[in-house]
């Protein structure tokens, strides 16, 4: 199966959702950490129907069209369990401003810090965002989510090591910031 079938799986443990919640779960929280395109969701939701893994019902809706409401089956649940007791690949990373920092050394100092100044300004501002997901988290999931069998924990620990690679990655530009700044000096 597709790595897109169980992302989708893995929003249906959780809960039912429309067609359209599940389009916007796959902009965060999933989006953050994996990306798929409106146009693969509907298909791949289609796909996993005639595999028995999940079943919709129409609700329908005044002055808008009806909407199908996904639910996980048993064999969905089974299916998910399995996968994510498999190993994984390592990832394969695809970083622009990676690649850009591989030849810095050819930077004018003063561009080369506004450009990292901007990346890290970028990930502070993502950092912010994930610090708001984790109060939520907390809150909501109080007693919950540090629970491994919770469905909080998952995301805690998935959002945990967003945090950490959000200060990782802002702390990395600032120590470029300083070594250019030293070297403009």
């Amino acid at each position: 199966m597709k790595t897109l079938s169980y992302a989708l799986l893995s929003l249906l443990a959780r809960q039912d959702f429309s067609g359209y919640e599940i389009k916007q779960l796959m902009q965060a929280p999933i989006g953050f950490f994996w990306r798929a395109r409106h146009s693969q969701i509907y298909p791949e939701l289609a796909r996993l129907e005639e595999l028995g893994y999940v079943t919709h019902e129409v609700v329908e809706q005044q002055n808008v069209p009806d909407k199908k409401v996904y639910t996980l089956t048993a064999a969905g649940r089974e299916q998910l369990r399995q996968w994510v007791s498999e190993p994984s690949e390592a990832a394969v990373i695809r970083d622009e401003f990676l690649l850009k920092t591989f030849s810095l050394w050819l930077a004018d100092p003063a561009a080369a810090i506004a450009v990292v100044e901007d990346q890290a300004r970028q990930h502070v501002e993502q950092l912010r965002v994930y610090e708001g997901i984790k109060q939520h988290i907390e809150t909501e999931g109080a007693g919950e989510f540090m629970q491994p069998s919770s469905a909080y924990f998952a995301s805690y620990i998935t959002l945990m090591q967003g945090i950490s690679y959000e200060q990782q990655y802002i702390n990395w530009c600032r120590m470029i910031v300083e070594q250019l700044e030293a070297l403009a000096d």
